[in-house]
């Protein structure tokens, strides 16, 4: 199911709990797609950075050749969103443009303002929301599929809610903008204002639109079914199942195209009373999921004997992951 349906599209998201293995899934799905010939790139939103622990070598804020393909033209490329070098990037980039249009005597309120802002509620996600839309866009651009291994729940549900959001509060302003070149306009055809106002004014109109853009390309991405596909990863116990089945109603009401349901680590019947005991538990939270999410197609991953680390256990994961649906 996994890996048909990252062949079939364009944007990949894999999400769930904390600690269920969405990286190692995530990285299992891009190498097997970059061996298929395709260029992947893998994206780690998630704060945790485990991509480059998985891979046994220094992934950061900067795209990093991780695999070539078999012998083909794919290849794979990663990296990991620094949130607060993203942060720190955004809004230097927004101080930066503040100080080109907002007359210089006000330099030190803008230099005020941003400094409160840092810390203030939201900042992080838009910053972070800013840069997955930009590595959408590269990676329409310049990649076959993008793979994006996202934080926890909450914060992946909060995240993908924000295009649409910032959408919305761009338009906003950009309808102010409006009301204020018509007054603008009024006023310069009676000798008030100066051409460098309306220059600047326009300017600020050029930013806001082309903020609005890439906002709503990303909207358009997350929401096409035919391009985006989200794939929750769990693990067969209680509190990843409830969890679960409240991202997939979430994302459903975002209309973001949910894939398919990946549950990984699953113990085996015949390895000992113990592991026979957690197999038992496991069947009877899972009988929960599909009771609930029973529209979605499920994988069920085995439980792995040795620590995924490199290509060649990825390789063994997404074998496994090319079964058919439990």
């Amino acid at each position: 199911m996994l890996l048909d349906l990252a062949a079939r599209r364009r944007v990949l998201f894999l999400g769930g709990k904390g600690g269920v293995g969405k990286t190692s899934v995530a990285s299992a799905v891009a190498l097997h797609q970059a061996r298929a010939g395709r260029r992947v790139l893998v994206v780690s939103t998630d704060p945790a950075h485990n991509l480059g622990h998985l891979w046994d070598r220094t992934v950061g804020d900067d795209v990093v050749r991780l695999a070539d393909g078999a012998g083909g033209p794919g290849y794979l490329d990663g990296v990991e969103v620094d949130p607060e070098r993203t942060t720190t990037a955004h809004l230097a980039a927004v101080r930066a443009t503040l100080r080109r249009l907002m007359p210089e005597h006000l330099g030190g309120e803008v230099d005020r303002h941003l400094d409160l802002a840092r810390d203030a509620p939201g900042m992080h996600e838009a910053a972070v929301l800013e840069r997955v839309a930009d590595l959408v866009g590269l990676g329409l651009a310049a990649y076959d599929l993008v793979v994006f291994d996202t934080a926890p729940s909450g914060h992946t549900a909060r995240l993908l809610s924000l295009p649409a959001t910032m959408g919305a509060w761009t338009d906003g302003l950009l309808r102010r903008r409006d009301r204020s070149e018509r007054l603008g306009a009024a006023a310069q055809m009676l000798g008030g204002r100066a051409e460098s106002e309306a220059r600047r004014d326009a300017e600020i109109r050029s930013v806001l639109t082309r903020r609005r853009e890439r906002f709503a390309v990303l909207a358009d991405v997350l929401t096409d079914a035919d391009r985006c596909a989200f794939v929750v990863v769990l693990a067969a116990e209680r509190l990843p199942v409830l969890e679960s089945v409240e991202l997939v109603a979430q994302l459903e009401g975002l209309r973001v195209p949910v894939g398919g349901l990946v549950v990984n680590k699953r113990s085996p019947r015949d390895a000992g009373p113990l592991l026979a005991a957690r197999h038992d538990a496991e069947t009877a939270h899972l009988a929960v999921l599909r009771d609930r999410l029973g529209h979605l197609p499920v994988v069920e991953v085995p439980l792995l004997p040795v620590d995924l680390v490199g290509a060649e256990a990825l390789t063994t994961l997404g074998d496994l992951l090319d079964g058919r649906p439990a």
